[in-house]
């Protein structure tokens, strides 16, 4: 077989590689600010391409300069191009010193431009027998192809590739060889690189020219025997500029280099130097690939020449040894799926890094009281992963996992919300943690994924996650004392974690028949709004089908078409409510999906759910999901059933007391965030209205409205200035407010600059807490959960006006939910002391709902909305309101 020879046109990938993750541009910095897009995709491409196909020779040309031979005979050559973006120029050494790292050959030449070097070497190569391959992002250098030499053209990024060779060519250029694309350009000229050609003159006649003359100067020779015409006018007038251009567009083949084909062989990857390389470049997924695959080095990650890990799987012989952990140890246990409480338990490890790891498949070896009193010993600190799915799952044992020190999983979230993985191998990437593999890359993924049936290879997968935990409980812990965390996580967030749990556990009872019968009336409102629809459209089709209703709506009964989309016509719920007033068929349309998504996502979905043993749902909580430190409820969300229609409402009625004569009680904060708000802002008038007990958003309407503190607010004056108060926490626009409560923008203008008027503490600490966030590049709740703003300068308005609102809202969002979780946790423990019955089961938003025997009810009354209100002390009093019924949909 023929070596190989590799050339690589350095800044044409370059370029293609920026603006390929140019939309993670203001995401993807190093420690340091260094922009990384390019570095990313263009590591990419030398991982995809040059490393599997281990060239002989390989050599990356670039650009020298601006100055070469070609600018000297024409001043505007190039001219025309946008100067490089800076986020791209300070990539560039980096590029170079990357490729370098790879084992390859970087190189320019002042005076010629990268195309040359490659045309130089790809001839020589050619001449030498090399097999050559030239990767490039410019068809220019499709002239160069030829028997031995084949061309890749990045057709889309850096990554999809389209191979040239001489038959290639043809077919692209109907019927030219390679060495007729110079002179193609040469007549067409090129717009890009700024150099003129023949007047007129494109790539159909440039073509057909060469393929009757076969060369340029063929062409000229016989130029007086063409028809008179304004081309053959053209071809004599710009003879000069056409053999100036083929002068340009030619790629030189005879430079001459220091260097030959024996100076640039492929030397493979220098591990010893880039793994710190990526390491500042915070090329995290490169570095566990590097691990995964046995590359390591002395220092700040070290896992070279480590020993091996002290791992046995538990048998009668050792549980002796099993008894003797203590003092701080880590725990991991294996499901079959992420939702664990329908999940089965297929392993587990525990140990720590002193003692060693004891390991084992059958779950059955935790019920020992060896094992198990480890877990609920109170003096033995716990490290896991993911504290909450643990407790529950390790209750269905009857064990009670106790006094838990490291939660791995919520630490990192506080750390930075942005990290939003669910697996230990990627989340410990995050910390400079390599040496274990992704859950994907051991079991597989999706239809895919499989617990392995070989016991080494699953017991070293699990004590690899357990010594991870081992190892970055103390890196998470001292990061979140370095961002004054540490109260947060040990306060709030592990506690609830505990709460979160118990609830879980507890689950929701539901009347199955209740919820069925509401499924059947659905089911008949559904075949109502049908037939009304089929009625006004005078004929049948699938209302579902957005290409259909398009059809129906806008083609036979000629409606207005507001938007289109790349597949016909939009039928977007914006749209429908924009043409609702042109057509009793659309209001039809949109009730009529409201009705099947209730039906679908509410009736059936939660019929699916409902447990066949208790007759409830366990719903989870995402405790590290949201960016602003809300809860979310999944499998099945027990939070967004809708309750805007009555329909929605009464799905509630099917969550039921556990127990004959208990009631449904809930209770909830009254504008929790506004109150927040008064209190972060320290706004004197906004403090006031809460301190005073007035209606806020009349008291709003009043101020915006100028109306005397005697006049009546009317109802839609109230409305408006509602919209105003939540909008404000939500940076909106004025354009956005127009939208919202219908007024001109004009008028939505002046009534958020009123707005700012009469709160200036509003005004001033908003402004003040995005200029915080442009220089932090994150904010903070009032219990220091922070949350990393990486769009906050973005050069890009639409991110940076979006981060804007981000930093505006985080604070008041999270630290309502901090309050909330905090209430939680108090009304928990305050059950608990006092031995009541009644158990906290959901959490939706700003209320809290529990069950209660019908006899504890007034001590609920009492006590819940006590406990609420003292969760912290701001400077306006919390509100709650409490309320209680047979089921869900009575008690509000």
């Amino acid at each position: 077989m023929k070596k190989t020879l590799l050339l690589i046109d350095g800044n044409s990938l370059a370029f293609r590689a920026f603006y390929a993750m140019h939309s993670q541009l203001d995401r993807m910095k190093n420690q340091d600010g260094l922009h990384t897009n390019a570095l990313v995709a263009f590591n990419n491409f030398l991982d995809t391409l040059v490393d599997p196909m281990q060239p002989d020779y390989c050599l990356v040309a670039w650009d020298a300069g601006k100055t070469t031979f070609r600018t000297e005979k024409l001043d505007s050559y190039k001219g025309s191009r946008q100067s490089t973006p800076p986020e791209l120029v300070e990539q560039f050494p980096y590029l170079r010193q990357l490729v370098e790292f790879h084992g390859i050959t970087s190189y320019e030449l002042p005076g010629y431009e990268a195309d040359d070097i490659i045309g130089t070497l790809a001839k020589v190569g050619a001449k030498e027998g090399l097999a050559v391959t030239i990767v490039t992002g410019d068809r220019d250098l499709l002239q160069l192809v030829d028997e031995n030499i084949t061309v890749l053209v990045t057709k889309k990024g850096v990554s999809e590739l389209e191979t040239f060779d001489p038959a290639a060519v043809m077919e692209k250029y109907d019927g030219l060889t390679a060495e007729q694309v110079v002179d193609m350009k040469a007549l067409t000229g090129d717009t890009a690189d700024n150099y003129p050609g023949v007047t007129k003159i494109g790539p159909v006649t440039a073509i057909k020219l060469l393929k009757e003359w076969g060369t340029l100067e063929k062409l000229y020779e016989n130029v007086d025997s063409l028809k008179q015409s304004k081309m053959k006018d053209n071809l004599i007038n710009d003879r000069e500029q056409a053999f100036m251009s083929q002068d340009l567009a030619r790629i030189r083949t005879d430079v001459e280099l220091p260097v030959g084909i024996a100076d640039i062989n492929y030397r493979g990857a220098d591990y010893e130097g880039i793994v710190p390389f990526y390491q500042m470049l915070n090329f995290k997924q490169q570095l566990a690939k590097l691990y995964a695959a046995g590359h390591g080095q002395t220092g700040k990650a070290a896992t070279a020449n480590k020993p091996p890990l002290k791992m046995q799987p538990i048998t009668e012989d050792n549980l002796a040894d099993v008894a003797n952990l203590a003092g701080e140890i880590s725990f991991y246990l294996e499901t079959t799926s992420p939702n664990y409480h329908i999940s089965e338990m297929v392993g587990f490890a525990i140990g720590n890094a002193t003692q060693g790891y004891f390991v084992a498949r059958s779950v059955d070896w935790l019920l020992i009281p060896t094992v198990s009193e480890l877990l609920t010993n109170p003096n033995i600190k716990k490290n896991v992963y993911n504290a909450k799915a643990t407790i529950v799952l390790l209750n269905r044992l009857g064990i009670k996992l106790q006094n838990v020190a490291v939660d791995i999983i919520l630490a990192a979230y506080l750390l930075d919300t942005n990290t939003n993985v669910d697996d230990i191998g990627e989340l410990a990437q995050q910390f400079d943690y390599y040496d274990i593999e992704s859950d994907e890359v051991v079991y597989g993924k999706g239809a895919k994924f499989a617990i392995p049936t070989d016991d080494d290879i699953l017991f070293k997968h699990l004590v690899n996650k357990v010594h991870a935990i081992d190892q970055l409980a103390p890196k998470v812990t001292a990061k979140l004392v370095e961002h004054e965390q540490l109260p947060l996580y040990e306060t709030i967030e592990l506690p609830l974690t505990y709460v979160l749990a118990q609830m879980e556990i507890t689950g929701i009872t539901v009347d199955t028949e209740q919820l069925r019968a509401q499924g059947s009336k659905l089911i008949e409102r559904l075949s109502e709004l049908e037939q009304a629809i089929y009625r006004q459209a005078g004929q049948e089709f699938n209302i579902q089908s957005p290409k259909q209703l398009g059809e129906i709506l806008f083609e036979k009964m000629q409606l207005p078409v507001i938007k289109k989309t790349k597949t016909g016509y939009s039928t977007a719920v914006d749209v429908l409510e924009k043409l609702a007033p042109e057509a009793p068929i659309v209001e039809d349309i949109l009730q009529y999906r409201q009705v099947a998504k209730l039906q679908q996502t509410y009736i059936e979905g939660l019929l699916k759910v409902v447990h066949s043993t208790d007759s409830k749902i366990h719903t989870r909580y995402m405790q590290t999901l949201t960016q602003t430190g809300r809860l979310s409820s999944v499998d099945p969300n027990l939070q967004n059933i809708p309750i805007r229609l009555e329909e929605g409402r009464k799905i509630r009625q099917a969550f039921v007391p556990s127990h004959p004569d208990w009631q449904i009680f809930g209770a909830d904060y009254s504008q929790i965030e506004l109150r927040v708000l008064a209190h972060i802002t320290g706004d004197e008038h906004l403090q006031a209205a809460f301190k005073e007990d007035d209606d806020i958003h009349a008291a709003t309407a009043r101020r915006i409205f100028g109306l005397a503190p005697d006049e009546v607010v009317d109802g839609n004056m109230r409305r408006k200035a509602k919209a105003v108060n939540f909008g404000i926490v939500y940076g909106i626009s004025d354009f956005g407010l127009s939208q919202s409560i219908g007024v001109s923008r004009a008028e939505a203008k002046t009534m958020i600059a009123t707005y700012f008027e009469q709160y200036p503490g509003v005004a001033a600490w908003l402004e003040q807490v995005v200029a915080e966030a442009k220089l932090n590049g994150y904010v903070e709740t009032l219990s220091k959960r922070r949350r990393y703003l990486p769009e906050i300068n973005a050069k890009t308005f639409n991110l940076r006006s979006f981060a804007e609102r981000t930093a505006m809202n985080t604070p008041i969002q999270g630290s309502a939910a901090d309050i909330i979780k905090l209430a939680m946790i108090n009304m928990q423990a305050a059950l608990k002391e006092r031995g009541l019955q009644s158990k906290m089961l959901l959490q939706v938003h700003d209320e809290l709902i529990f069950e209660a025997p019908t006899s504890e009810i007034a001590t609920l009354e009492q006590l819940v909305p006590k406990i609420m209100d003292s969760a912290v002390t701001l400077d306006v009093p919390l509100k709650v309101e409490s309320h209680y019924g047979p089921t869900w949909f009575d008690a509000k």
